[in-house]
């Protein structure tokens, strides 16, 4: 959780491994998209900032979280180093909004279990709408940067272990 004192688009780029050999795919909901374009704009920026090529960076759009999960898997064949699920979920007044979070969640869990390309998990699962502009680049940060910095490191890891 973000706090005060946290800001989620802080990193330290020298403890960032270069990323100009990985291919990264980002997989973007159309659902609450003023806050998802926000996020998706944090992590191509982070990637391009740690070196990631353009024509490195593969966008497919998705109508909403729950498709994040065949979206990413789908991703995963286009011979990318890690992928990056980019979506917000904001509490409304029904149960959905519980059960697109737990089968998101536990979507991208079983991908990252069952696959050898990592997801980064980058759905934004806030209170109300202004939670979820603090953190796509507001008073927080934005936590696209911080899937791209995760994403980064898992190709590392991934490449090199």
């Amino acid at each position: 959780m973000a706090t005060a004192n946290k800001n989620l688009s802080d990193y330290d780029k020298a403890s960032i491994p270069n990323a100009s050999n990985y291919r990264f795919g980002i997989v973007v909901s159309e659902w609450n998209d003023t806050i998802t374009e926000g996020l998706y704009e944090g992590a191509y920026n982070a990637l391009i900032d740690n070196g990631a090529l353009p024509a490195n960076i593969i966008r497919w759009n998705v109508p909403g979280s729950f498709e994040l999960i065949y979206g990413c898997k789908k991703m995963q064949e286009q011979m990318v180093n890690a992928v990056i699920a980019i979506g917000s979920v904001i509490q409304g007044e029904t149960k959905h909004f519980d059960f697109v979070c737990e089968g998101v969640t536990q979507g991208i869990k079983d991908l990252n279990v069952m696959r050898e390309t990592p997801v980064i998990f980058c759905v934004l699962t806030d209170n109300n709408i202004q939670q979820s502009i603090d953190r796509s680049g507001g008073k927080h940060g934005n936590k696209g940067t911080e899937a791209a910095i995760a994403a980064i490191k898992m190709a590392e890891l991934r490449e090199n272990n």
